[in-house]
């Protein structure tokens, strides 16, 4: 990357107000000590760059960084952020040590494992918050739409993350799209006429016919650049009288035929020396000097001659990107290769691979192996620092040099699935194609069948994935078994969430296909018990899977568990526990995942994950800690521009009886869903309807949600979670038939796994469907059993059915008791529409009982409550920080409202406060 040069003398402008106030107001905001990002956009030479300088020129009292994008660099990972943050390097030591590894991973001072991109991006934060801690902080970023896509994607991060940070970014573009969508801007078109024709007047320099004047004027549209440039290289005869003007061409083309006649009026070796320069991205003077040596170009005397074109200071700056990229193309292709050839001998083998490599292959003119093997090493460099983008790019071009056929198609393959993988699904698709219309192997079509199915899985419906996979996998089994069972077990995930909007790729299908699979030779370990766990629960039942499942649980709750491991299939894993209805096993690993994707970085499966442990935790009645969970998983998703269905929100709105904001909340959710081939979020609302309604005691609509949950993926996961519900609400409406046939459901699942979790609520279950004393045993039964259990929502549920059962009994003193208890819990926990059931039925039994009220700290927003409640954990401001991707100076400003809030001072009267409203921090 190039960063700009400065001008030698203060920009002036003939106009430009309103510009320079909003440029003004930036710089203001930022000597004030708070953040400010702005996108300057404008078509090629409408003066974005001159007010950039403007804004730097006037940046007293801060420190300026600026980078500049080159087209001809897109292809390096972190080039541009790397040039950005040098000057701040010597700072690295005082990062949190994930965000510090990463970042030099990244700039390849030194290796490691693959960094996440939201780290790198967190990182950088980190990094200029620190340097603006003793200065504020103003980042230009040039050209950014020929910033490499890794150095993009973390800047925008910055950008959106950045909050009481004395730091300003601008970022300088053409088009304003993909990551830098949304943020603030400033459109930059062309003068008014008036100033446009002052403008003009000031680049002549001798007398011009009026009305050429106006026709440029008029043509340029007060483009500044095309307003200076256009004049050049026309003779004083010509501008006088008209003669030469160009045709009615597009404005950037007519610039740059400005550039170009400039260029052709250059002395050969001149031109010559302007054209190595832009085929040299770096701008690097001294590898300049040494390649035009090789080239023969007298340096001192060329340079000279092209002062008004190009500055050879430090490093080459040109008067204005397009005139470099005109200087390039205007090359003949003989001493473009030419030029690329010498600048690849005098760069350093050792040094800088990639930049080599990248310089020969734009020399190439036809197969070249060992130049191909370079470029897949370079690829594979860049992706070890997490340059997904730039790694394509070398393996694309790779191919290009291929002959090989069967080389030619791996490398095809490999540069579809990273492009794949960094986003670029059209890119990837494109090679696909490419890959089928030559000769294939039968390993290389099974591979190319899998990547289809994984870009349907990343960007299409979620219901459109499982189907390819399984049959990518069932292709894959004779070839590559290992890939073959990673790929069924994926199958199996991406059916159970697509539920009822699968149309083919069933979890039913895809689970006989694997059962009926040929016995594996070899064992493939814990991964393949998953995998039989998985589909035996479906095909035979949780009595046949519950050894497996099991072994599956205490595998991934072990301490030799590998990290590959637990990163690829944990997830899977903590679905093993709750298909054995064992709450603390299946909490414990949510917790644990949740850990693991924040040590990592792991945006991508972050949210649902949080989601997840969300629902855990909400029923478990600590509402406050699942409030904190959703803020967060709220908080990732604005990052990464991902969504997540709001399980649990649902969970929590649903549980606590807010009919009004939990209708449309469900219907939201349902309706998004179905458009996303989601029937794993339809099934979820569904499920929350039913607790829902059977807190407001309205039966009916209570058992037509859990019938329809229940219908979803039979048995397992939210299907099986609605039972209970289903017999609730069955038996209430008196359809004893469904609650029994719910209920065998459930206690096949609640035997096999024998925790007390789906043990208590089976009983409870089968207290509803009894008579005597045999209900009333079971009623006890499932207090006792329910009350081992963290579950205090569904303890306070047992007492609230067990009372009512007794009050329909006439026994009212016993009644008043198990109803008080299931009141007084209902309304500590917040669970309003339950409480007023329980008080209604106390009133019933001829107890005055008043309506609950709603803590305190409810005036603490989400974000507040979430980061007072990691600061009274214990946690300091970077590493608030880092778990939710701000500044620690962000966190300082978040917390001293929150004290205000709270009425306290310090850190140390959080903890009581805090506990004061209920509100308690996540165990994990």
């Amino acid at each position: 990357m190039i960063p700009d040069g400065r001008r030698s003398r203060r920009t002036t402008f003939v106009d430009r107000r309103s510009e320079r106030k909003v440029l003004h107001r930036l710089l203001d905001t930022v000597r004030g000590g708070e953040s400010r990002t702005l996108v300057i956009r404008g078509d090629a030479g409408v003066g974005k760059t001159a007010l950039v300088e403007y804004l730097t020129e006037r940046a007293t009292g801060c420190r300026v960084l600026r980078v500049a994008g080159v087209q001809s660099e897109v292809e390096l990972a972190f080039a541009g952020v790397h040039q950005l943050c040098l000057p701040l390097l010597g700072r690295l030591d005082r990062l949190p040590a994930p965000q510090r590894e990463a970042l030099q991973v990244a700039f390849g001072l030194s290796e490691g494992p693959v960094p996440e991109r939201f780290l790198v991006g967190l990182a950088v934060l980190s990094l200029l918050a620190e340097a603006a801690e003793e200065q504020p902080l103003v980042c230009v970023v040039d050209d950014h739409h020929w910033l490499d896509r890794a150095s993009s994607l973390a800047l925008a991060f910055v950008a959106r993350r950045l909050g009481a940070d004395p730091v300003g970014i601008v970022f300088v573009t053409r088009v304003v799209e993909g990551e830098l969508a949304g943020l603030p801007e400033l459109q930059v078109t062309g003068l008014p006429e008036a100033d446009a024709r002052t403008l003009l007047e000031s680049a002549l320099n001798g007398p011009m016919d009026t009305r050429v004047r106006d026709q440029i004027v008029a043509e340029t549209q007060g483009n500044p650049l095309a307003l200076l440039e256009l004049p050049r290289g026309f003779t004083r005869t010509q501008l006088a009288g008209g003669f030469g003007l160009p045709s009615v061409v597009p404005l950037s083309t007519r610039i740059e035929s400005s550039f170009r006649r400039q260029l052709d009026a250059l002395p050969p070796e001149s031109r010559r020396l302007l054209q190595l320069a832009a085929a040299e991205p770096s701008g690097d003077t001294s590898l300049l000097w040494r390649a035009a040596e090789r080239l023969g170009i007298a340096i001192e005397a060329e340079a000279a001659v092209l002062a008004g074109l190009a500055e050879f200071g430090a490093r080459v700056s040109f008067r204005h990107p397009l005139l470099r990229a005109e200087a390039y193309r205007s090359a003949s292709d003989h001493d473009r290769r030419a030029a690329h050839v010498a600048l690849a001998e005098v760069t350093d083998r050792a040094r800088d691979p990639d930049r080599r490599a990248w310089h020969l292959a734009q020399a190439a003119t036809g197969p070249d192996e060992e130049l191909a093997q370079d470029l897949e090493q370079s690829a594979g460099r860049a992706q070890a620092r997490g340059g997904l983008s730039a790694a394509a790019a070398f393996l694309r071009r790779a191919v290009l040099l291929t002959v090989d056929p069967v080389r030619r198609a791996d490398r095809i393959l490999a540069a579809a699935h990273t492009y794949a993988q960094s986003g670029e699904f059209g890119t990837a698709l494109e090679l696909l194609a490419m890959a089928q219309a030559g000769p294939l192997d039968e390993l290389q079509s099974a591979r190319t069948e899998l990547l289809y199915a994984e870009i349907a899985s990343w960007s299409g419906p979620g219901n459109e994935a499982a189907p390819l996979l399984l049959k990518a996998a069932k292709r894959l089994e004779p070839l590559d078994a290992e890939l073959a069972r990673d790929t069924y077990l994926r199958a199996w995930m991406a059916s159970l969430l697509a539920g009822r909007l699968a149309v083919s790729g069933t979890l039913p299908e895809v689970s006989h296909t694997v059962q009926s699979r040929t016995p594996q030779t070899q064992s493939s370990g814990q991964i393949e018990t998953l995998l039989d766990a998985l589909t035996l629960v479906v095909t035979r039942g949780p009595a046949a899977a519950a050894t497996a499942l099991r072994q599956t649980v205490n595998y991934f709750s072990g301490t030799d568990i590998p990290v590959e491991d637990e990163l690829r299939w944990g997830w899977f894993g903590q679905a093993t526990a709750s298909a054995l209805l064992d709450y603390d096993p299946w909490r414990a690993l949510l917790e644990r995942q949740v850990r693991l994707a924040r040590r990592v970085g792991a945006l991508d499966r972050l949210p649902v994950m949080l989601a997840a442990l969300g629902t855990a935790t909400v029923w478990s009645g600590d509402f406050a800690a699942a409030e904190l969970l959703d803020a967060e998983a709220e908080a990732v998703c604005e990052v990464t521009g991902s969504y997540a269905a709001p399980f649990t929100a649902l969970a929590l709105v649903c549980m606590r009886g807010d009919e009004t904001n939990a209708r449309s909340l469900i219907d939201a959710t349902i309706t998004g869903a179905t458009a996303g081939g989601q029937g794993v979020a339809i099934a979820f609302a569904n499920w929350s309807a039913a607790v829902l309604y059977n807190g407001l005691g309205q039966y009916d609509k209570a058992r037509a949600a859990a019938v329809e949950c229940s219908q979803d993926s039979p048995g397992l996961y939210v299907s099986l979670f609605v039972l209970p519900e289903l017999v609730e609400a069955a038996a209430y409406t008196g359809d004893t038939e469904l609650a029994h046939e719910a209920l065998s459901r459930y206690a096949a699942v609640s035997r096999a796994g024998g925790a007390d979790f789906g043990l208590g609520l089976e009983v409870r279950c089968r207290a509803l469907l009894s008579k005597g004393d045999l209900a009333e045993g079971f009623f006890r039964e499932a207090i006792e059993r329910l009350g081992r259990t963290p579950l205090r929502p569904e303890v306070a549920r047992a007492h609230l059915l067990y009372g009512e059962w007794l009050h329909r009994r006439d026994r009212r003193a016993e009644a008043r008791e198990h109803l008080r208890t299931a009141h007084d819990t209902f309304a500590e926990l917040g669970m309003a529409a339950f409480a007023e059931r329980a008080r209604r039925e106390l009133l019933a039994t001829g107890e005055r009982v008043l309506r609950s009220t709603v803590d305190a700290v409810s005036t603490l927003t989400a974000r507040e409550a979430l980061i007072a409640g990691l600061a009274a954990d214990g946690r300091t401001n970077p590493e608030i920080g880092a778990q939710l991707f701000v500044s620690a100076r962000t966190v300082e400003w978040h917390l001293r409202k929150v004290f205000g809030k709270l009425g306290i001072t310090s850190r140390k009267e959080l903890k009581a406060a805090l506990a004061e409203g209920g509100r308690v921090l996540p165990s994990a």
